[in-house]
């Protein structure tokens, strides 16, 4: 436990140089961000992309249906699907949360997991989102990615390689086993990652679960229960979170008004898509759109 506070008091070290403002800041790497929050953020619905993210000070807390997954200093998450999920996040003035998210690119694990070939690794049933706690190698590798995000030709040379290390660090450990299935193609799990890579590139679409079940090849009772599981939701629920979370990041962009974002993400009618986002993230997209204006100015 001392070697791990310490660990993560040496990565905060190294990342509050690098912020640059509240949120999640590009660094020299861009496959590599820097998080930074110096103040509470009450259960917000957000999304990540498939990605690790390492926290080094203050702490979050993930709701993703009936589960509960926190992540601390010495733990990081791993994301591998883009799940609509609720989220806390616990950070002050004096000891905001500091972290690094590092994307998931599918050439790279493709690569990886082929060149590891059938390792043995820790049992466990793959999770889409999960909480890791850090071993000795991770928390090398997250100090030698983090002390090269201060120096240009450092990222240039040793930055790749340095992003290696960190994922060649997840796929050994306890959630090794879902990020590998994302690149194997066999089972269950991976059969509804594949229909929920059709839900996001065309989510703007309608779907059936007739047709999302026979792209799974399954049954509809089967294919029902396994997205349940795997997602904490129906595919009606899930699909709905998500035209929304993209209806939001449209409206927050400033690219689309209420009218066009509700039409972008596939909602017939804009008085039922108002409902809808009230509903979920708790302001009109309106208030949302002017209380995002109101904190940039």
């Amino acid at each position: 436990m001392a070697s791990t506070a310490l660990a993560g008091n040496a990565l905060a070290d190294l990342i509050a140089p690098l912020v640059k403002r509240d949120g999640i800041s590009v660094s020299r790497l861009s496959r590599v961000g820097v998080l930074c929050l110096a103040r509470r953020q009450e259960r917000t619905p957000l999304m990540y992309e498939p990605s690790l993210i390492i926290i080094a000070q203050g702490r979050k807390v993930g709701y993703l249906g009936d589960r509960e997954i926190h992540y601390n200093p010495g733990h990081y998450l791993v994301q591998t699907l883009p799940l609509p999920f609720e989220c806390e996040t616990h950070g002050s003035p004096e000891a905001p949360l500091l972290g690094i998210s590092v994307t998931l690119d599918p050439g790279l694990l493709s690569e990886m997991v082929t060149a590891m070939g059938n390792m043995s690794l820790p049992f466990t049933s793959p999770k889409p989102m999960a909480s890791v706690a850090m071993n000795e190698g991770m928390q090398a590798a997250m100090l030698r990615l983090a002390s090269t995000l201060h120096d240009d030709i450092e990222c240039s040379t040793m930055g790749e390689a340095r992003i290696r290390d960190v994922v060649f660090e997840a796929l050994k450990g306890e959630q090794g086993p879902a990020l590998r299935a994302l690149v194997k193609g066999h089972g269950h799990y991976s059969r509804i990652v594949q229909v929920l890579s059709q839900l996001h590139r065309h989510f703007a679409e309608d779907f059936t679960v007739d047709q999302l079940a026979q792209q799974a090849n399954m049954s509809i009772s089967t294919f029902h229960q396994h997205f349940k599981q795997i997602t904490r939701s129906s595919p009606a629920q899930y699909l709905k979170r998500l035209r929304l979370l993209k209806a939001q990041q449209l409206l927050l962009q400033d690219s689309h008004n209420v009218n066009q974002a509700a039409q972008a993400v596939g909602y017939r009618s804009v008085p039922q898509f108002s409902r809808d986002y009230k509903r979920y993230f708790g302001a009109s997209p309106l208030q949302h759109k002017r209380q995002e204006q109101a904190l940039r100015a």
